[in-house]
């Protein structure tokens, strides 16, 4: 009777601490203060001590002692599983410790002499294993210096103690397991910023709590990430991603809200101006001005920039997917508009969307389905009579738009990142052509395909153009790749590596549209380019305009004393071709001798 009235006492006690308001409110070590102090007096013992199990499961280590520093050690006392492996083993097996006399129980003898002595002569011991949903990370142990033989209300409430501890533990672990979900679903893993999902969650709360009131989606494309990618490696590529993050994150601007990574180069941000679009335009300025500042890797000196797209809540959407679809579209826009600039979406800009994304659909399914086709110009010899190489230029005959030139899409294929898919593309196109008239018995000249900046940087470029050659038999020298200027503005060991090993399969490499972009002759000497082709620009207003005559002259002069060769584009009179054939120009190309023709038309001629 005595010991089912120490229970019920016990089950009292326990049961106003844990349900009490107090308790519930404090943090989980002193929720274990609070039950070891509960324990200790409750059952009268000289101390409860809370046990720690490492994660390798060979060592415990006393984390909480009640009374504190009864040893004059408190917490710190470790006992490790090689020096009592029967203690160890009886707490996997999930066995209650109890014992009135530690020296002679084969579960706690090993405690003696050590450890007891450190204790001041523990007699008897109660102990109960402590778990983490379903894996033991301790043990809860009452002592007593006195011998004590303990009551069934004794062990009761010690394993009561002890769940309520694995409750704590537990819950503890899924709200822990819970803020860990929340944060992987809602945040990107990479920058750390909020993500897409996020974002929408966040902009709808927006609209639900206060519909009356503006805000500002701003949608960022950091511009060429592909290119810096390719040409400088992903490492650059995450460092530029990283940083731009960590700007955005960092700026003071009145109104931010929130910023958020939606995409692998994309990010948004929610800004607040009580005034309207009027109060936008030096906030976006500053972004730009932050983003657009070079980046610092290394020894390297990245130059990047972003476009920015903004729509207004409630004028420009009314509802979470229709206000990201208008920031987007507007973002794209500023694409359109030559990059490293911010655009407002408006109604005009949603026309223009449409199109392009109507358009964008059409130009993947024609590359994938050989919807386009190649168009060859004929490049001439220095007296402009033989043809000694020609020129690949795509042509897509649109059903409704008609036969479109490069002009007309090439722009699309970048900002839509198709343009290395249509380059190789025209590649297998050209080498396929080359196969069909060996085949005709038509011996067909060297032909130079264009590169863009994205596929010259692509580290892959030399397998992919060395796999097609195999495929249709075609020779290196049968082919030259033009890169323009630009492509080739930065010495990568990539780009070097790869120029290098196409050079090693026979192919010719020339410069496009040169005098418009950043070459050096530095460059020039360092890279196996053997011809340049001086942009149409500089030919059109020949022999009369001045200035051009001395950029020409000077491009001559340069490649001569590089032994490069020089192709002058855009010829299309006797003018023109008189004062380039007396300056000693290697190679003529322009409507005076041919225009561009589809393949059946360029056998024909080579047949003449």
């Amino acid at each position: 009777m005595e010991q089912i009235q120490s229970f019920f006492g016990y089950h009292k006690a326990l049961t106003q601490l844990v349900h009490g308001r107090r308790f519930i409110g404090l943090d989980k070590r002193k929720k274990l203060e609070a039950l070891s102090a509960l324990c200790g007096e409750l059952l009268r013992v000289d101390s409860v001590g809370i046990w720690t199990l490492s994660l390798s499961d060979d060592h415990l280590e006393r984390d909480l002692c009640y009374p504190r520093g009864l040893d004059g050690r408190g917490q710190g006392l470790s006992l490790s599983r090689d020096q009592h492996e029967v203690y160890f083993s009886a707490l996997d097996a999930a066995e209650i410790i109890c014992t009135h006399d530690v020296s002679t129980d084969p579960r706690t003898r090993s405690f003696h002499p050590r450890y007891l002595n450190e204790t001041q002569l523990v007699e008897s011991m109660l102990g109960a294993p402590l778990y983490d949903g379903n894996r033991l990370c301790g043990v809860i142990g009452l002592e007593s210096r006195q011998r004590r033989q303990w009551s069934l209300a004794d062990i009761a409430c010690v394993t009561a103690v002890a769940d309520t501890i694995s409750l704590i533990n537990t819950h503890e672990a899924w709200l822990n397991s819970r803020k860990e979900l929340d944060y992987i679903t809602h945040h990107d893993d990479f920058t750390g910023l909020r993500n897409l999902r996020a974002l929408r969650n966040y902009i709808q709360q927006q609209i639900e709590q206060q519909a009356e009131e503006s805000f500002a989606l701003l949608w960022f494309d950091i511009d060429r990430l592909n290119a810096i990618n390719n040409g400088m490696g992903q490492q650059v590529g995450d460092a530029v991603v990283s940083e731009v993050a960590a700007r955005l994150r960092g700026m003071q601007l009145p109104g931010k809200e929130m910023v958020a990574r939606v995409g692998g180069d994309e990010f948004a941000m929610i800004c607040r101006f009580p005034q309207g679009r009027g109060t936008m335009d030096k906030a976006v300025d500053a972004i730009l001005e932050t983003i657009n500042y070079p980046i610092r890797i290394g020894e390297q000196k990245v130059q990047i920039s972003a476009s920015i797209g903004i729509s207004f809540f409630p004028d420009d959407g009314g509802d979470v997917p229709t206000l990201i679809r208008h920031s987007e579209s507007a973002m794209y826009y500023a694409k359109a508009c030559g990059r490293r600039q911010a655009q407002y979406f408006n109604q005009d800009i949603s026309s223009t969307a449409r199109a392009r994304f109507l358009l964008e659909s059409q130009l993947i399914e024609a590359i994938a389905a050989g919807g386009l086709s190649v168009f060859y110009q004929p490049i001439m010899s220095g007296d402009g009579r033989a043809v000694v190489s020609a020129e690949a230029l795509v042509r897509w005959q649109h059903d409704t738009l008609g036969c479109m030139s490069q002009a007309d899409f090439l722009p699309l294929a970048y900002e839509a990142g198709l343009i290395a898919d249509l380059d190789l593309w025209v590649l297998e196109r050209v080498c396929r052509d080359i196969q069909q008239a060996r085949e005709q018995d038509v011996p067909m000249p060297p032909v130079a395909v264009n590169l863009s900046a994205d596929s010259i940087m692509d580290p892959l470029l030399a397998d992919k153009v060395r796999e097609r050659l195999q495929r249709y038999q075609v020779l290196g020298t049968q082919l030259e790749l033009e890169v323009i200027e630009d492509a080739v503005k930065g010495d990568s060991t990539v780009l070097q590596q790869t120029l290098a090993e196409l050079v090693r399969m026979g192919i010719k490499l020339s410069i496009d549209d040169f005098g418009t972009g950043y070459s050096s002759l530095l460059r020039l000497k360092n890279l196996p380019f053997t011809k340049l082709k001086i942009d149409r620009s500089f030919i059109q207003d020949l022999p009369q305009d001045t200035d051009d005559c001395a950029i020409t002259l000077s491009i001559l002069g340069m490649a001569k004393g590089l032994g490069v060769e020089v192709v002058a584009e855009g010829v299309e009179n006797s003018e023109q071709e008189a004062w380039l054939q007396h300056q000693g120009c290697n190679y003529l190309q322009g409507f005076k001798y041919h225009k561009p023709m589809p393949f059946e038309a360029f056998m024909a001629l080579l047949n003449y």
